[in-house]
């Protein structure tokens, strides 16, 4: 398990949990705007932390720390996790998961084998934006599709989330997005934020006052729509 970041305290990537992040490396997607672009396009540039080191971490923040949030790059790219899971499940830790959710078989594999606490998976535009919002010209979202539906009617807490880009999104994807996958249990909305390791510079983010317009149109087929990390009052 070749792990390139931990990042040892957050209350945000786990909500309700304080929780520790592992970060891996690859990913099957070129989202324009990742911010984890090295961990994407280069991961055998980025350091190494031994898996050794991650679990005895783990090991000794036990009274503190309550889940452990794997994300990356695409975390079900590697063989490894489901071992690396239980590694971690054994120390008494939730876990949740990042996914883009191009690899359904590996989720319902990881959520059926009681691996998985919790599913982050993102929903990077409109089913027709799919394409330029993933970086993969002519993707076919059919997987993504299996997994949000899985999610949708499994029994695993999930939620669904997409970074707004002012480049890559209209008012109809998210019209589009909110019948795709209306009802779903919670969807939040998370600003871009420009940042040195984007993968492609000159993107810019809504307005507080177009994410909560978009938002507001959300709710009508997704009650639980939230904004994320913008100060909207």
């Amino acid at each position: 398990m070749k792990i390139h970041g931990l990042n040892k305290t957050t209350l945000l990537d786990y909500p309700g949990h304080v929780a520790a992040t592992v970060f891996l490396g690859s990913c099957n997607f070129r989202c324009p705007f990742c911010q984890n672009g090295s961990l994407v396009t280069d991961p055998g540039s980025q350091p190494v932390i031994p898996e050794e080191e991650v679990l005895s971490f783990l090991k000794k923040r036990r009274s503190i720390l309550e889940g452990v949030c794997i994300t990356g790059g695409e975390p079900t790219l590697d063989k490894d996790l489901p071992a690396f899971i239980e590694k971690i499940k054994a120390l008494g830790y939730l876990v949740k998961l990042d996914t883009n959710g191009y690899r359904p078989d590996v989720l319902r594999s990881l959520c059926e084998a009681g691996l998985v606490d919790m599913v982050a998976m993102d929903i990077k535009s409109s089913k027709e934006g799919y394409p330029k919002a993933s970086g993969v010209p002519g993707l076919s979202i059919s997987l993504v599709e299996a997994s949000a539906d899985y999610l949708m009617n499994g029994k695993i807490p999930y939620e669904f989330r997409t970074t707004v880009v002012r480049e890559l999104h209209t008012e109809q994807d998210f019209i589009s997005i909110g019948n795709w996958i209306a009802g779903c249990s919670a969807y939040y909305l998370q600003s871009y934020r420009d940042s040195e390791d984007v993968l492609v510079k000159g993107f810019t983010a809504y307005t507080p006052e177009e994410l909560v317009h978009v938002r507001d149109i959300l709710r009508k087929t997704i009650p639980h729509t939230e904004i994320r990390g913008v100060d909207i009052s």
